[in-house]
């Protein structure tokens, strides 16, 4: 369909090129197909009566007549430009696209491979103990202060690109981002989390990473990176629900020396 509309763009951008008008000095003007300068005269094909006709060429203003067939030349070859620009920026996300697996989670590419993030095992850290976050599962409502924790202090996937690409499938419409973990005592806190005593408004707090963020399919594929690079340490792709403390997460570390 998208085809058959820039088609059907060019050939009306064609058909408005070839009529031209031919200024009068008295400062109207013949519609015309094409014309042609005969030495005293100008020969014309009228678009009105079809046929070719003369007039003298004192009575033409080529110099106007001359100066908007340029300045039409040009802007339709913008346009024709920027519909080719539009048309290969497609083609190259189709590509994209095509490379990223269906099934919902995190992938990077490194070395033009399409890798997958494996999704972390989170903990809800609060005063009755640890327990093992379920995937997209609230954690159970205890007034206070917890943090969602990692364990161990260094993810397994370590990366060397500070400015590094992700793409994220997402499971539902969730909301998405990347957030910079902190170090502590053998793990790593991924967000903390207050919960109000009588309202049980449940306050995430995640060192948020500013991304960019683009839309790649409308079944919920998207890309994400950082606005400004990454400095060396430990960050997380997460998938959440506002306030339900239901956070997924996929973590990975960025090393100014790559992987190791």
């Amino acid at each position: 369909m998208r085809r058959a509309l820039i088609a059907l763009f060019v050939l009306t951008l064609a058909a408005f090129a070839a009529n031209i008008k031919l200024y009068l000095k008295d400062g109207g003007f013949h519609l015309v197909r094409e014309y042609q300068v005969e030495t005293d005269r100008v020969r014309y094909y009228s678009v009105e009566r079809s046929q070719w006709e003369e007039i003298p060429l004192d009575l033409v203003d080529l110099k106007r007549t001359e100066s908007e067939i340029a300045e039409r030349q040009t802007q339709t070859a913008e346009e024709a430009k920027a519909v080719a620009e539009e048309e290969k920026a497609e083609r190259e996300i189709r590509a994209e696209v095509a490379k990223i697996p269906q099934d919902p989670g995190v992938y990077y590419v490194e070395d033009n491979t399409v890798k997958p993030i494996k999704v972390a095992e989170c903990k809800m850290h609060n005063n009755k103990g640890r327990n093992v976050l379920k995937v997209l599962s609230p954690v159970p409502i205890v007034t206070g202060k917890s943090t969602l924790e990692l364990d161990g202090l260094h993810s397994r996937n370590v990366l060397g690109n500070p400015e590094q690409e992700f793409y994220i499938q997402l499971s539902a419409e969730e909301s998405f981002g990347m957030v910079k973990l902190l170090a502590d005592r053998g793990i790593r806190i991924v967000e903390k989390i207050t919960i109000a005593p009588v309202t049980k408004e449940i306050v995430e707090e995640p060192v948020e990473v500013q991304v960019f963020r683009k839309q790649m399919t409308q079944d919920g594929l998207y890309k994400l990176w950082p606005m400004k690079p990454m400095e060396p340490g430990e960050y997380a792709v997460v998938e959440y629900t506002p306030g339900k403390a239901n956070m997924q997460v996929w973590d990975f570390a960025i090393s100014p020396a790559g992987k190791s």
